[in-house]
Formats: C-alpha cells, sequence, structure tokens
C-alpha cells in the first residue's frame, strides 16, 4: 500500500470515529501528516508505513508541538524494518507513541485501548497492583506462595503490588491462577506517558535569523513565541495574558507556495482551535487566507503599541471555534 493511501484510509478510519481532521500537511519540511479532534482529545499524526522512518529530530519537534498546543503526537504505521508491528501493542519512536491501524481502528472506532506496550527485552503489561494484592489476601496466599506460582522472587512480587510493570507472560499466569486479569489499559491520548521512559520536552531551536524582527514584534506584543523546526509553520506563539489563546505564525515573501501553507495553517488552526497568522515582506491586497490573516511586515513596522497589533491580528484571523 502507498503511503497516500495509507493516509487516505487512516484519516476516513478517524473521520467514521467522529473526529475533525485537518487537511493533509503537504509541504515540507512537515513532522506530521494531519492534525485531528474528537471533543477535547487533540493529535498530531505522523503516518508511516515503516516507522523507522521517524527520525529523532521529527519526533523531537512532535513532542514540543504536543507541549505547545496541548495535543498528543502519536504515529500510525505498519512496520519497522524487522517485522509488523502487532495489533493491540503500543510501540515508541523517540518518545512518541506508535500504534498500528487495526490498534487505532480498536482504539478509536471501538473503543478498546491497547493493554501491551514494547519495551526492551520483550512486551509487557500495565498491572493493577492494588486490585492484585487484594486477590491475593483474599485467598490467602502469602507473598512467597505466589512468588512459587509465578516462579519469581518474593521482592519481585512485592513489586508488581507496588505498581511495577510486568512482562505479557507473567501478566498471563496471574490470569490464569486468579481467573481474572489485572492489566490496566495504555493511555495513548496522553501520549502513553504512563509506561513510557518520559524523557524532559526537548528544548526549542532558535528562531531563523530571517523572522527575528518578527518575533521580537511579537514578543513587545505580549507573546510567548516557540519557534518550530520542521511543521508547516514558523511558530506557536501564546498570548500571556490569555495563555489559552495560541497563533500559528508563518514568515515568508508571499508566493504561491506560501499561500498553501497559509491554507494548511488555517485547517490546522480550525481543528487545534488557534488562530493563524501570515507575516509577508511585501504589501498584499488581501487581508486574510482562508481564516489566515495576512500582515505585511511594512505593516508592523508602522505600529508601536503593542495592543494595536494584537487587533490587527484579531480582525484578520478567524477566531478559534470553540472546544
Amino acid at each position: 500500500m502507498s503511503r497516500t493511501a495509507l493516509i487516505e484510509n487512516v484519516t476516513a478510519m478517524l473521520e467514521d470515529a467522529g473526529f475533525l481532521v485537518s487537511d493533509r500537511c503537504a509541504v515540507r519540511p512537515k513532522s506530521f501528516d494531519v492534525a485531528v479532534r474528537r471533543d477535547e482529545d487533540l493529535l498530531l499524526l505522523k503516518i508511516l508505513g515503516n516507522v523507522d522512518a521517524l527520525d529523532a529530530a521529527t519526533g523531537a519537534e512532535m513532542r514540543r508541538l504536543g507541549e505547545y498546543l496541548e495535543a498528543t503526537p502519536m504515529v500510525i504505521g505498519i512496520r519497522t524494518r524487522d517485522e509488523e508491528l502487532k495489533p493491540g501493542v503500543v510501540y515508541f519512536r523517540h518518545g512518541v507513541p506508535v500504534i498500528n491501524p487495526d490498534t487505532a481502528y480498536e482504539l478509536f472506532i471501538e473503543g478498546m485501548p491497547p493493554l501491551i506496550y514494547a519495551a526492551p527485552g520483550g512486551l509487557y503489561v500495565s498491572l493493577d497492583g492494588d486490585l492484585l494484592a487484594d486477590e491475593r489476601e483474599e485467598r490467602g496466599w502469602s507473598l512467597g506462595r505466589l512468588a512459587t506460582e509465578l516462579g519469581v522472587s518474593r521482592r519481585t512480587v512485592s513489586k508488581y503490588e507496588d505498581g511495577m510493570n510486568a512482562s505479557i507472560e507473567v501478566a498471563i499466569q496471574l490470569e490464569e491462577l486468579f481467573d481474572e486479569p489485572f492489566s490496566s489499559p495504555v493511555d495513548v491520548l496522553e501520549g502513553a506517558d504512563d509506561v513510557r521512559d518520559a524523557d524532559p520536552t526537548p528544548s526549542a531551536p532558535d528562531a531563523d535569523p530571517g523572522d527575528e524582527h518578527v518575533v521580537h514584534v511579537l514578543t513587545s506584543a505580549g507573546f510567548t513565541v516557540h519557534p518550530t523546526a520542521r511543521a508547516p509553520f514558523k511558530a506557536v506563539s501564546e498570548d500571556e495574558d490569555d495563555p489559552v489563546t495560541r497563533l500559528l505564525t508563518g514568515h515568508s515573501t508571499f508566493t504561491p507556495a506560501a499561500k498553501k501553507r497559509a491554507r494548511i495553517m488555517s485547517s490546522i488552526g480550525e481543528v487545534a482551535h488557534t488562530r493563524s497568522v501570515y507575516f509577508t515582506e511585501e504589501e498584499e491586497s488581501q487581508e486574510s487566507v482562508d481564516g489566515t490573516a495576512i500582515v505585511s511586515c511594512a505593516e508592523l513596522a508602522e505600529v508601536d503599541d503593542p495592543e494595536t497589533i494584537r487587533e490587527l491580528i484579531r480582525d484578520r484571523a478567524e477566531a478559534p471555534s470553540e472546544a
């Protein structure tokens, strides 16, 4: 299956599941393919045939954007270089959760979250340690008795009851012993933070030198500017007086490619509940493109008052949808 067909199949499935899906980010560079939202769940999705194509820089960018936009970065893919991705298992690449299309269908259509995750050494599950302790005590079994049944140490059983995750083999043994499952779902919609090694979010890149005057104006107007490296926009800017209000910002000469980027920014903004603004190096007759505000740098240079800049952006940019 071609990657284009895979993206079309996945996005059609998400639309069937009730997600609002943005236009595909058919520009380069791009750290994600589509933004999707259902109620409060906002996802930034990369859809790949071979998930090993996700490099460290792209993974870092996806994680940063997830933090800036209060979204979950996620990869949906089919295989690695060595094997097909197993259904019902959450994998990780550079801190980003990865699932296959069957797992995505079960999660988004059938409401069945995965129970298993891959980590160095094999496949694991997250155990409900309190439930395990209650069931063991109700049977009158000591830690040592359960350890003997499982073929592990007493200390290991104690760790399971304290919340340590277990191999899938141990989880199966426990279910057979007690005739009850103890596995907890992996919360993929929260980035699977409960089971992955949660490294700090990678630091943001420096702003492109050619964008420094735009960053300066936005900062002066009361925005915190987060530069991007591989997104279809140059930065995510947060209003310091209203942290819920965010801007996707672009900047370049206004070529046909820039106009295409502005349209994509508008579509992403509709899904992510942000405004978007494109700063141009020349005067433009139009004031917006599909809801993305168009503001020339010459206009910015003539404005000294920060509130006037904010009003200019608000007037031309389509307001974000209500959450």
